[in-house]
């Protein structure tokens, strides 16, 4: 099972998060495993978390 975003109260960059998205699939032609999906899936949903809450920051 993915780990879950941190719990400290922190929260990762938009860039940071689009990093750690294309390290995981570093190709549309590779397929993720059902691991890695579940994680993907985690991180994309964080990553637009993040980017909606760095629009607000910036309005």
């Amino acid at each position: 099972m993915p780990p879950p975003p941190p719990s400290d109260g922190t929260v990762r960059s938009a860039a940071e998060l689009n990093r750690q998205i294309r390290a995981l699939w570093p190709h549309p032609a590779v397929r993720l495993s059902d691991e890695q999906r579940a994680r993907y899936e985690v991180l994309v949903a964080e990553w637009a978390a993040a980017v909606r809450a760095e629009m607000v920051e910036a309005a």
